[in-house]
């Protein structure tokens, strides 16, 4: 099944599903004849105002089917609890997996709505006496909860990032275990000076949390980028004039087309 999303200013971006999997992908649909090697991940590999999202430029630079498993605002939490999603995987030959942030999981502070992990759903009555001088209520974005507890600059906010940190390392691992073909991560890394979705966490990933993954995959391709609104890159893209503050925030083609060719020599390098 697919459909088109059509925001207020008339464009258009066409989203699908594939097979039990709730979340909406990259569209238009494509049969999943196999073999396909099956990339997954958030809006970056869903290539939002891009005519060619980079596993669209893997497909013809591996001469392999590559089907687009992105999903706009899929994070750890959506990765990791969709059933649907983890046989697609299994049923490919090989997966890319762009790996999440720390923000877009359930923990034992706060709760994210099950398929839009940028969504703040509640805290717990852990985080509510932890911050008892905050008010919750006005609070509906993971980045906007987590910038309003790292405003207060004392060791209570080093408990979150322990608890997210340790949250994303088990359940990927878990995660990694139940994926039977090679998996390849894809680590992508901004300037945190630049503007952009991928550079201006709260919480963001350190080496340490990503490298433990490393033994239970086929490689790690670490790639530092820029969003559009940081490089040149911003009138190489797709949108409507109400979806240009948007826009600055995504990566453009060039990053795309750069992406796809560290991942076609990575792969060709496994040999599979």
């Amino acid at each position: 099944m697919s459909y088109q999303s059509i925001n207020a200013d008339g464009s258009v971006e066409t989203t699908c599903t594939y097979g039990a999997s709730k979340l909406l992908y990259r569209g238009p649909q494509r049969a999943l004849e196999r073999p396909y090697v099956a990339c997954f991940g958030g809006e970056e590999t869903f290539g939002r105002f891009v005519e060619a999202p980079y596993p669209s430029i893997l497909e013809h630079r591996l001469q392999r089917r590559c089907l687009n498993f992105g999903s706009l605002f899929c994070g750890l939490e959506s990765l990791t609890r969709d059933s649907g999603l983890l046989e697609l995987a299994n049923q490919s030959e090989l997966c890319v997996l762009q790996l999440p942030g720390l923000l877009g999981q359930t923990n034992r502070f706060y709760r994210v709505h099950p398929r839009r992990n940028d969504r703040f759903v509640a805290p717990t009555s852990e985080l509510v006496g932890l911050y008892a001088e905050i008010d919750f209520t006005d609070v509906h974005f993971v980045r906007h909860l987590l910038s309003r507890l790292k405003a207060h600059t004392d060791a209570r906010f080093e408990m979150i990032e322990q608890e997210l940190r340790k949250g994303w390392v088990e359940r990927l691992g878990t995660f990694l275990r139940k994926v039977k073909p090679p998996v390849m991560l894809l680590e992508l890394k901004a300037d945190h000076h630049a503007l952009g979705s991928v550079s201006d966490d709260p919480v963001t990933l350190d080496t340490s949390s990503v490298e433990v993954l490393v033994p239970q995959s086929a490689g790690l391709i670490t790639l530092h980028v820029q969003v559009s609104g940081a490089s040149d890159e911003l009138e190489d893209m797709l949108f409507g004039t109400l979806q240009q503050p948007i826009a600055e925030h995504m990566i453009g083609p060039a990053t795309h087309r750069r992406i796809a060719d560290a991942l076609n020599r990575a792969i060709r390098d496994l040999g599979i």
